[in-house]
């Protein structure tokens, strides 16, 4: 079978799926492979489940009338997305970065959504998987596609650009997250720069955060670049406040107040990516302003909880030394009486991970606070004056032991580290 034989089933059944404890009705299989399975040996129940085609690379499983072989699925999966994408011509913008990349994609879907029929990378669906994926859901009455690229070593963005075929791109920032993958910061602008590198090669436009020198340099070349930031920008913004709330002002390229429901100043850049964006795309102001007032967060993301008495910043879906360190230095500018830190360890950072946890506990010591609770990982082979736990369950008994009322906390840790899991 070829990619174009398979994209008339996919035509006919435009549904893929890669779980089969997620298979629907009429949804076509892709037999993948890990570390610790084969997909291959579910593609008969992916069909007694209701699926209309499997696809698989071992020859054994497939019967050539519902489950077809291609010497690689993963393969077939990519090549079918990149394929689906070429019937487009739409923008395709893609967005990657260390920090704040689901969040500004959550912002510019929304501000985009008023206005077009949208589609965006659901959840963290940014992977070599997860980006195929997105591409094959995308309807073909689409009028504008959005879609995040995460990344943890080199070569894996231009690979995803190779079959998202991107019009334009965003790249948050550039921070200390993947090191061990990137092999340094230097590593970290070469891997995530590699969306630039293909939209200069192809004519692409960017919108790039002028403050940052880095992002200017790594922009040069690109045919159209269109400027955010505070200051010599098309579209330019200031904090209002960040307490609890981020308020932000655009003062040039529009004017508007937008009261967020975001944590954190650290999200302004966030905030003025998708202001930027909907505003070159000609989305009229009073929608994007409505967009993102209306945007709330979730999935861990920033989002702030009122809970027992209790005030928490909840931002536990990652973390890396840039992220933790915006969040310890936001989270001490709240006023409040008792503030309580509970971090989980920072993961993926290879020979500087026990250097860059002790940089976290110096900058914790120059703040006061009520406490500050320290879980796992490298936290737990540093000396440091503060509560250690070995996991955020034994984190949230202690918890649970503790009476605060009228009190901020702020959750934040590595995905790995479930911190989310010290509020159960």
């Amino acid at each position: 079978m070829t990619i174009e034989e398979l994209y008339l089933l996919y035509r006919q059944y435009p549904s893929v799926q890669t779980d089969t404890r997620k298979i629907k009705k009429g949804d076509i299989f892709f037999a993948l492979k890990g570390p610790n399975f084969n997909g291959n040996s579910f593609a008969k129940n992916a069909i007694d489940a209701g699926a209309a085609y499997a696809i698989v690379d071992e020859k054994q499983y497939a019967d050539e009338q519902k489950i077809f072989w291609f010497e690689d699925a993963l393969d077939a999966l990519q090549e079918l997305a990149k394929f689906h994408r070429l019937h487009f011509e739409i923008p395709f913008i893609a967005i990657t970065g260390s920090n704040g990349k689901t969040t500004t994609k959550e912002l510019i879907h929304a501000v985009l959504s008023s206005s077009f029929r949208t589609h965006t990378t659901q959840g963290n669906l940014n992977n070599h998987i997860g980006v195929p994926l997105t591409i094959l859901s995308i309807p073909l009455n689409a009028e504008m596609a959005v879609i995040e690229m995460g990344a943890n070593h080199l070569n894996e963005i231009k690979e995803y650009c190779g079959y998202t075929q991107p019009t334009h791109g965003l790249i948050t920032n550039c921070g200390k997250a993947h090191l061990e993958g990137f092999g340094g910061i230097e590593g970290v602008r070469k891997g995530k720069g590699e969306l630039f590198d293909f939209l200069r090669d192809n004519k692409g436009s960017a919108f790039v955060m002028w403050d940052y020198d880095y992002l200017r340099d790594m922009s040069k070349g690109i045919p159209h670049v269109f400027k955010y930031g505070t200051k010599d920008s098309a579209i330019e913004g200031k904090v209002i406040t960040g307490e609890p709330f981020l308020e932000v002002d655009i003062t040039k390229g529009t004017k508007l107040n937008i009261k967020t429901q975001l944590v954190g100043d650290y999200n302004f850049p966030n905030v003025l990516a998708a202001v930027a964006v909907g505003l070159y795309f000609k989305v009229p102001e009073e929608k994007i302003k409505k967009a993102i007032e209306e945007y709330t967060p979730s999935n861990s993301r920033s989002q702030l909880i009122k809970k027992d008495g209790k005030n928490i910043i909840l931002d536990a879906y990652n973390a890396n030394p840039s992220s933790m360190k915006a969040a310890i230095e936001n989270f001490a500018k709240i006023h409040a009486n008792n503030k309580v830190l509970l971090l989980g360890a920072m993961a993926e950072l290879g020979p500087e991970s026990i250097d860059e946890h002790k940089q976290l506990v110096d900058l914790i010591n120059k703040f006061k606070w009520n406490e500050v609770v320290l879980v796992g990982g490298d936290f737990l082979k540093i000396d440091h004056p503060f509560k250690k736990f070995n996991n955020s369950t034994e984190a949230g008994a202690w918890l649970k032991q503790q009476n605060y009322s009228d009190a901020y906390f702020l959750i934040k840790g590595s995905r790995s580290m479930q911190m989310e899991k010290v509020l159960d």
